[in-house]
């Protein structure tokens, strides 16, 4: 009789210890993982901080494409929306323009040693580089 019982007892905690097993795989493969972005940057390079659906961001990009500015200056765009490291990397420019955190908005411009904040003066910075290039 002790053999009827633990037989199954047995069998029962395998199929449990899998099926969660199982279960931990299958719940994984549905998660958002960030990219790791590997870049080599220098302190001096012009960021663009954008977020998806930003209004403000989409007239800055607007004037970028018809005027053909990232052919004629050397910049990167970084999300920051859905972007944690972005994100991070925007608090820590703005604080090392003396920004405070609640005023921290995008479009934002760190040109390696100061911050534009909105698309006017994102814009006239960009207008200023490609006339003195």
């Amino acid at each position: 009789m002790k053999n009827k019982v633990t037989i199954p007892t047995i069998l029962f905690l395998l199929v449990l210890v899998s099926s969660f097993y199982v279960f931990s795989k299958e719940n994984s493969k549905g998660k958002l993982v960030e990219p790791v972005q590997e870049e080599i940057q220098t302190e001096s390079q012009i960021i663009l901080f954008y977020g998806m659906g930003c209004p403000h961001c989409a007239i800055v990009d607007e004037y970028l494409e018809e005027n053909n500015v990232k052919e004629k200056v050397d910049f990167v765009q970084k999300e920051v929306y859905f972007n944690r490291a972005n994100s991070k990397q925007l608090e820590e420019k703005a604080q090392a323009c003396g920004m405070p955190a609640d005023s921290i908005g995008v479009p934002f411009l760190w040109d390696g040693e100061k911050c534009f904040i909105g698309g006017q003066d994102i814009i006239e910075f960009f207008k200023q580089k490609i006339n003195t290039q």
